[in-house]
């Protein structure tokens, strides 16, 4: 069987086509936005998500590139394919940049386009070479332009909580960004993507007839790859990596979806994958992290500890819109910043209430996100994790737990001692971080009609309850299980259940005991 090519860090719509790439076509949603007398559009998405190829798309189609789309759903309704001047400004090699360099990127940006329209002395700053540009554009085409603007957050991402920094940069790109809306009349269609959603007035000041498509339910699979896209589009796919790996297409399914779909960007919303590391699943015929392995952003990493938050923090939450669809420099939690990044997502809303429930996406994110939080935890090296984590995994699949737990005992040993080991939240915390990074899903504190049980661990072939204790006997802790029954609670589960009590030693700054039933 010969499949398309996977066109993995390929993010130019004509490059794809006539390299017979795999396409999974989204022109609909041009169509869409050309019947929605849509001019000026905003859309933010995660990294890697797809935004810069929609990005290249818009700009074949409106350069009039017909032979591209053929076969494709735009194919059906367009008929003219009339030409426009398209000025499109990738601000994603702006990153990490300070005034000056900054500066110099904005040069280079506006020298490729002054090449073809010529520049007028006059202009000087950036602001009116952009202006200059879009009106040269216009009068020598007599057509009115296109302009499209990826990743335009990119140059502020870095600073984002730091106020001078981000002020400085930020006078800068609203500058630059103005002749938007002094050039209306010349202008036919403006996009603007992003990762995250800075205020508009702090940005784009007088661009007050931007639309934001960003959770509008009519293109809420813009980007990424719906379930339905999957068994359609990518079918011989599917087919050929279930024989590769002698399983069965539903199997496959199964995992591809445990692994990497869950978004929604609305609600309701059709589940969406993410299509950077469905793409590489499917090229290297495996399951791994590929999303999270291609770059944690620093910002996640340089903010997160500044809200001291918990691993156990990061999951299942209630918020209304305004908790976390807010503009980054005016967030009050890390959640605006973790939803619009694509750690956090959309998994629930209760009209009654307003309120969106938002939690880890899939297994992929959250194995992620462990990892990304360990060292504050466990100071060891990544080598040693990912050594015990094997190990840890061959026992849960033999449902050794008691040869588990001798490993987390051992490992715990070679951790350097830290500070705030005195209370049972540590250990929590602790033995969460260590049993996520298994890929199972673990929930903390779960509420039954008794009491809160502190940890539960949901595996393939059973689940498991966990009493921690400190400085006690892990016969309390099995005691307290059973007297106030938190069995109960998955009485209706088809799975076996095992409950165990762990008793920490904070002399040994390990596990001292445990008892399983």
């Amino acid at each position: 069987m010969i499949l398309q090519p996977y066109p993995i860090g390929v993010q130019t719509f004509e490059k794809i086509r006539k390299d017979n790439c795999l396409y999974i076509d989204k022109t609909q949603y041009i169509r869409q936005m050309m019947e929605d007398n849509l001019y000026y559009v905003f859309l933010a998405r995660p990294r890697r998500f797809g935004k810069s190829l929609f990005t290249s798309t818009l700009e074949a189609y409106f350069e009039g590139k017909k032979e591209l789309f053929e076969g494709l759903e735009i194919s059906k309704w367009e008929k003219e394919w009339k030409k426009y001047p398209v000025i499109h400004l990738d601000m994603s090699t702006a990153k990490s940049l300070n005034e000056q360099e900054l500066g110099y990127e904005l040069n280079k940006k506006l020298t490729i386009y002054e090449r073809i329209y010529g520049r007028d002395e006059i202009d000087i700053d950036y602001k009116q070479r952009l202006e200059g540009l879009i009106t040269r554009a216009y009068g020598q085409t007599g057509k009115e332009v296109v302009v499209l603007i990826d990743e335009y957050d990119a140059p502020l991402l870095k600073t984002a909580h730091d106020s001078n920094g981000f002020n400085s940069i930020r006078n800068i790109m609203r500058n630059f960004y103005s002749p938007l809306k002094s050039c209306d009349k010349y202008l036919k269609f403006v996009y603007i993507t992003g990762i995250t959603k800075f205020s508009q007035l702090s940005i784009f000041s007088e661009l007050n007839n931007l639309n934001n498509i960003s959770m509008d339910e009519k293109y809420a699979a813009i980007c990424g790859i719906t379930q339905e896209e999957l068994e359609t589009q990518m079918s011989e796919h599917i087919d050929f990596f279930a024989k590769s790996k002698n399983e069965s297409r539903e199997s496959i399914i199964e995992k591809l979806k445990h692994n990497y779909d869950g978004y929604h960007f609305t609600w309701p919303s059709a589940d969406i994958y993410n299509p950077f590391s469905l793409m590489n699943s499917f090229q290297k015929q495996n399951f791994s992290q590929y999303w999270f392995e291609s770059g944690t952003p620093s910002v996640l990493l340089n903010i997160l500890p500044q809200y001291e938050v918990k691993p156990t923090d990061i999951g299942e939450i209630r918020l209304s819109l305004d908790d976390f669809n807010v503009a980054l420099e005016n967030a009050e939690s890390y959640h605006p910043l973790l939803y619009q990044s694509g750690y956090l997502t959309i998994k629930d809303y209760v009209k009654e209430l307003e309120e969106y429930v938002l939690d880890i996406p899939n297994k992929e994110v959250r194995i992620g996100l462990i990892k990304s939080l360990v060292s504050s935890y466990i100071s060891v090296g990544k080598l040693a994790t990912n050594n015990i984590v094997r190990k840890m995994s061959a026992c849960l699949m033999n449902e050794d737990i008691d040869g588990m737990l001798k490993l987390v005992q051992n490992f715990l040993l070679t951790v350097p001692k830290c500070n705030n080991t005195k209370y049972e939240g540590h250990w929590q915390q602790v033995l969460y971080i260590i049993f996520s990074m298994l890929g199972e899903l673990v929930e903390v504190e779960v509420r039954t009609s008794t009491g809160q049980i502190d940890m539960v661990m949901y595996g393939k072939k059973a689940n498991y309850i966990f009493e921690i204790k400190l400085d006690s006997s892990a016969e309390s802790a099995i005691n307290q299980i059973e007297s106030k029954q938190y069995g109960d609670r998955f009485a209706l589960s088809n799975l076996p259940l095992v409950k165990v009590g762990i008793n920490f030693d904070s002399k040994r700054n390990t596990i001292g005991e445990w008892t399983i039933k």
